[in-house]
């Protein structure tokens, strides 16, 4: 089982929870730790997670349902139902432990450090908490950036967080899945048009054979008559 799997698994899943996306991620620059501060627990794994609240999401459908007249309401007041949650895994057990956690509402601020460039740093500002992470490649920051953007404009109806320094197809919210529908479209294209073409084959072929046919029929013609004269 993957390491996402398992958080799902053992964070979520039991508080009636959907872990919507995940990274792994290390810190860019170091926390500075008290001079009094006692030993840690060794190394650790750290997750930045996006999870949506299943038990949160039926009760607000339950209540707009028992308030249809205040429906509207209800839609632009929308109660939080997404967390961003910070979850690490030491070294020396094989569990995964919940840390920070914030509302979607909290998250001020995504950097992408840098627009012009694939890179695998991001930062996260939040009310009350600022975060500098490095991934382990390029490709898994776009991925949750572009899961993170899309959820905050699905679940934010005011106040979005601001997605600065970032790429474009970071921002494109389902482009994942605009790439896969365009794939599918274009595999359906190139289907259609070589079916076309075997249409157009088809039809030569059938027009040569119906003119074959003609001719056949015209040389039996013939020699029907030839052989009428002869005989006479």
């Amino acid at each position: 089982m993957s390491a996402k799997s398992a958080i799902n698994k053992e964070i979520f899943a039991p508080h009636d929870e959907r872990m919507l996306g995940a990274v792994q991620v290390k810190r860019r620059t170091k926390k500075k730790i008290p001079f009094l501060a006692t030993g840690g627990q060794g190394d650790y794994m750290t997750f930045i997670c996006l999870s949506e609240d299943l038990g949160r999401r039926k009760d607000c459908r339950k209540k707009e349902g028992e308030k249809k007249a205040a429906a509207a309401a209800v839609t632009n007041k929308k109660p939080s139902q997404v967390s961003i949650t910070k979850v690490k895994k030491f070294e020396d057990s094989s569990a995964f432990v919940r840390r920070s956690q914030w509302t979607i509402d909290q998250l001020r601020q995504v950097n992408g450090i840098d627009p012009n460039r694939d890179c695998a740093e991001f930062d996260l500002v939040f009310d009350n908490a600022f975060d500098q992470w490095v991934t382990s490649s390029a490709g898994e920051k776009c991925t949750f950036v572009q899961v993170l953007h899309h959820t905050c404009q699905r679940y934010i109806a005011d106040r979005k967080p601001e997605f600065i320094n970032c790429q474009s197809k970071l921002l494109g919210g389902n482009s994942i899945l605009h790439s896969a529908a365009d794939s599918v479209t274009s595999a359906v294209q190139k289907a259609s048009q070589a079916l076309n073409e075997r249409g157009e084959r088809l039809g030569r072929a059938e027009e040569k054979t119906g003119d074959m046919m003609n001719s056949a029929q015209q040389f039996a013609e013939t020699a029907h008559k030839l052989a009428m004269k002869h005989k006479c």
